[in-house]
């Protein structure tokens, strides 16, 4: 019968097409991640990562697109990592610890997640602001990470200090991540020196 599995136990070539491209998909994000942790984004071709990830440059462009694509597929990989923690892993990160401890540990992870992509949030803040959003408060009205990161501290900021503006204290504290004097600290490779930073902000805030 056409499109029966064989009866060997092999995958079929379906499977194993599907499992291909997973690994290519992973290695090319893999490769793109330890790119820009030397890199700028628009220093870097997609060229580079097809030779970097071992894949054809086809492969790169018909996956991805364009580099844009690419580095939005990155980020929103990373984002999604992040979200499964906050939403299922151990506290303080995930679930049972109080907000303000919460809120912490997250922005510690933020740090960790923009360190490892140096300059890819400022890359696609730009993109997303490229479509003005006239009535939206978000900077980044566009662009569903930021709003989900935004959401998740304002609501620890609101239940840790009922009297603060979680929303508008959110913004100033996601703000800090993207600009141009905190991305050379992380060329540096100073980022325990912007996540302690951020920690002491922070703790101020939340502890009034």
């Amino acid at each position: 019968m056409t499109g029966s599995s064989p009866t060997d136990g092999s995958p079929t070539p379906l499977k194993r097409e599907r499992a291909d491209a997973a690994r290519n998909r992973r290695a090319i994000l893999r490769a793109t991640e330890e790119l820009l942790a030397v890199h700028r984004p628009e220093q870097i071709s997609m060229e580079q990562v097809a030779a970097a990830a071992g894949v054809g440059k086809g492969t790169v462009f018909h996956r991805f697109g364009n580099r844009m694509g690419l580095m939005i597929a990155l980020m929103q990989e990373r984002a999604a990592d992040l979200g499964e923690q906050v939403l299922d892993g151990p506290p303080p990160l995930g679930p049972g610890a109080p907000p303000r401890e919460r809120a912490l540990a997250f922005l510690d992870a933020l740090v960790d997640v923009v360190a490892r992509n140096k300059s890819l949030l400022a890359a696609l803040g730009h993109a997303a602001s490229s479509t003005p959003h006239p009535h939206d408060e978000h900077p980044r009205g566009a662009h569903p990470t930021y709003l989900a990161w935004h959401s998740h501290l304002s609501t620890l900021i609101g239940e840790a200090r009922p009297e603060l503006d979680g929303a508008a204290v959110a913004h100033v504290l996601l703000a800090g991540l993207n600009s141009d004097p905190i991305l050379l600290l992380l060329e540096r490779g100073e980022s325990d020196r912007l996540a302690g930073a951020l920690r002491e902000l922070a703790t101020r805030l939340l502890d009034g």
